[in-house]
């Protein structure tokens, strides 16, 4: 697990320095290119820069060992960390829509057309990077770092929002100026939307929400493989971080003595933790056969 730790951490550096450099390049060519959707695009990664670094930090300290004081480990810190950057999504959102108003209401010239070319470059960057940390994400199992791909996600759906705002005003001239000032508003909308997809996901994290369904299955398959289990009872599993700790009631032949039945419980926990490196903890309970509690 410490692989896929340093893998989320490598990730969210690569984040860090793509959205500071296409901050710049949105602001600048928004300022000078008359185009309050680019300045709006800066702003939000601006925030994505921000929440980038609290990401980093999150990940940072989920992956301390347990201590006395934390016996399950940090790994709760990541879905914390998720909630500030749903935090950052929606004020950068709020932020948007309010100066996008602002704007409407305030007449101004027409944008550039070679911010076309920009933002069109950006929305690729920006859609290849969601794509990259999407994937370290379902990879390592972290919901801080699903979180930050979405930032990524966010920001190529304002780009296009952007881009067609510009392009409508280019192409019907006089009278469509703000036209890109409606495109960051309606970009403000999905990203308020982005950010309860991101948020839904890490508040069943922090509530220990049963949804891994497949993962039980597993577990349930490789179990019986182990000598001594007959079948398995009750199954839950818990996320923390990038880890999971699972409870899980093996059913055994009755007749056995109580050192067989804690040398099967050993050797179960022992296979499932190998075969499945991501789990952190097991926690067997051995249920005689014919006494299954509810």
């Amino acid at each position: 697990m410490a692989e896929n730790q340093q893998k989320a951490i490598r990730t969210t550096y690569f984040s860090i320095v793509g959205n500071t450099l296409l901050a710049g390049i949105k602001f600048l060519t928004g300022f000078f290119g008359n185009s309050y959707a680019l300045i709006a695009d800066a702003i939000e990664s601006t925030t994505d820069i921000f929440s980038s670094l609290l990401v980093l930090l999150g990940l940072k300290y989920a992956s301390r060992p347990a201590d006395k004081n934390h016996p399950y480990g940090h790994g709760k810190a990541e879905p914390l960390i998720t909630f500030v950057v749903v935090l950052f999504l929606v004020v950068s959102a709020l932020i948007i829509a309010h100066e996008s108003i602002q704007h409407i209401r305030t007449p101004h010239k027409t944008p550039e057309p070679y911010t076309l070319i920009v933002l069109g470059i950006i929305i690729v960057i920006k859609e290849i990077s969601y794509r990259v940390v999407a994937r370290k994400g379902r990879e390592t199992g972290s919901t801080a770092l699903t979180a930050d791909a979405w930032h990524h996600r966010s920001d190529a759906i304002t780009s296009l929002t952007a881009f067609a705002g510009i392009s409508i005003a280019l192409i019907f001239g006089k009278g469509y100026e703000t036209a890109d000032d409606w495109a960051a508003l309606v970009a403000s909308g999905f990203i308020i939307y982005n950010a309860y997809l991101i948020f839904r996901p890490a508040l069943g994290e922090i509530m220990d929400e049963h949804q891994y369904d497949d993962f039980v299955d597993d577990i349930r398959n490789e179990s019986v493989k182990v000598r001594g289990v007959l079948a398995t009872e009750k199954c839950y599993v818990r996320k923390l971080g990038m880890t999971y700790h699972v409870d899980l009631h093996a059913i055994v032949d009755a007749n056995i003595t109580v050192k067989q039945g804690h040398d099967i419980s050993h050797a179960l926990k022992d296979h499932l933790m190998a075969r499945f490196p991501e789990i952190a903890d097991v926690l067997i309970h051995i249920e005689p056969e014919g006494a299954y509690h509810s």
